[in-house]
């Protein structure tokens, strides 16, 4: 009985939440610093992210590419005809032509394609920073499984010393076969649920594996939970920060102003084209030169005129929608911001509660029980369900501390920073105010 008291005081130390982590000395704590040794990996090798630097890259290369001055078009032909007049005319024929960049048509292209280059640029951002915040709350995720793991194998020690303890009673009259039963029923479950959150913690390992592009059955060490996190509070500097560098919103303005180029590029060819060919002849017979003519061609979009407007209405209207875009992706941030605050308040105050609270209460209602059933005062149902509160309070800590990262991690997101220590410090940053949402022009 003297070590069945000794595990009772062990699992049910309430001053120590995280034992089992800060005794094992190959625990990674799961931190902003350790986070950022992964961010390089994760850039490197994830091919989402490599895949978005790739259409990164082929927009830049596009926007260099558009070219100015169409290339020349040469041209040579011959004339059939009777021998005087190909001797009169010349039935060798050649000459260039050529279409000259004006009214801007060449440079509202360029100016599009640099827009669409930004466009990419903007969606690589919004893509790292979304994997960022993905790995991270794998991490979270696995760290919350490693603790549930170690929380079971503690359970499970604790209640196969139960069994031996029981047994031992019942072998010597002193107790029913109901309270072995009992005892056997609890250790069965709980070798089944250990088994069940093992398999988990591998599938949430794998999952990590498959963001950092590892092989699937790459090790990892055993992650620890961090501390409960300092309140984030909702202030008019974290809001101004989420409306202004929220990665989703940056994007939805680069393709604004893409659509702002479209909507020029549009307007631009309802001028004309003009081109400049020359042309000369000269005749077989003796190679003599006997004439040259330069032209000026002009197209005349005169016919076309309400197609024109109407592909100008077609981009003036894609930008508006991508304009009520921004402004919905706004509100939607403000929102995110203001929610994501009260829930990471709620989930702070559910970790301390546990820890301060709940925890060290059901300790002591456990040690009360167990010292009761010793004594022959108390029922050992009561043991049990006073164990199962103290190990739902342990659980309840640990899931209350990863949820408040994990939403962190969602906030840092909104607010477009490089990782978590960042977030932490707006505390200390002085307030300017929130900046307003994009205007909507009216329809012209």
């Amino acid at each position: 009985m003297k070590t069945f008291s000794v595990l009772v005081l062990i699992f049910a130390g309430a001053s120590a939440p995280f034992a089992l982590a800060e005794t094992n000395s190959a625990v990674v704590t799961v931190t902003p610093a350790f986070l950022t040794q992964l961010a390089e990996e994760l850039r490197t090798n994830n091919p989402a992210l490599q895949a978005t630097s790739s259409r990164t890259r082929a927009a830049e290369f596009n926007a260099a590419g558009v070219r100015i001055w169409d290339d020349p078009m040469l041209m040579l032909g011959t004339q059939v005809a009777d021998s005087a007049m190909k001797a009169d005319e010349g039935n060798l024929i050649y000459g260039i032509s050529q279409k000259f960049p004006l009214f801007g048509k060449p440079q509202a292209m360029r100016r599009a394609a640099q827009a669409e280059a930004s466009v990419e640029r903007a969606g690589s951002a919004y893509s790292l920073q979304t994997t960022r915040r993905d790995l991270a709350q794998a991490l979270f995720q696995t760290a919350l499984a490693e603790r549930v793991v170690g929380i079971g194998e503690l359970d499970r020690a604790w209640l196969e010393t139960i069994v031996s303890s029981v047994e031992a009673r019942y072998r010597a009259g002193q107790v029913a076969l109901t309270y072995l039963v009992q005892a056997q029923n609890e250790l069965s479950r709980r070798t089944n649920q250990l088994t069940t959150d093992r398999r988990l913690l591998d599938n949430t390992q794998q999952n990590l594996n498959r963001i950092l592009n590892r092989p699937p059955d790459s090790a990892w060490p055993a992650l620890g939970l961090p501390e409960i996190a300092d309140a984030i509070d909702f202030t008019p500097e974290l809001l101004r920060l989420a409306l202004t560098y929220e990665p989703k919103a940056l994007m939805l303005r680069e393709q604004v102003r893409a659509a702002d180029a479209m909507t020029q590029v549009s307007r631009k060819a309802r001028y004309p084209e003009v081109g400049l060919d020359f042309e000369g002849r000269n005749y077989t017979g003796n190679g003599d030169f006997r004439q040259a003519m330069i032209l000026v061609n002009v197209t005349f979009p005169l016919g076309n005129a309400a197609k024109y407007r109407r592909d100008i209405w077609r981009d003036e209207d894609r930008a508006r929608a991508a304009r009520y875009e921004v402004v919905d992706q706004e509100l939607s941030v403000r929102q995110e911001i203001h929610t994501l605050t009260v829930q990471i308040d709620a989930a702070r105050r559910e970790a301390f509660l546990y820890r301060d609270e709940i925890i060290p209460r059901s300790a002591l209602a456990l040690t009360s029980a167990q010292s009761d059933w010793e004594a022959s005062r108390g029922s050992f149902r009561e043991v049990l369900d006073a164990h199962r509160m103290l190990l739902d309070a342990r659980l309840m800590l640990a899931r209350a501390t990863a949820e408040q990262w994990r939403m962190l991690s969602d906030l840092t997101l909104c607010c477009g920073l490089g990782d978590l220590e960042a977030l932490l410090m707006l505390k200390n940053a002085p307030a300017t105010g929130p900046k307003a949402p994009t205007p909507i022009p009216s329809h012209q």
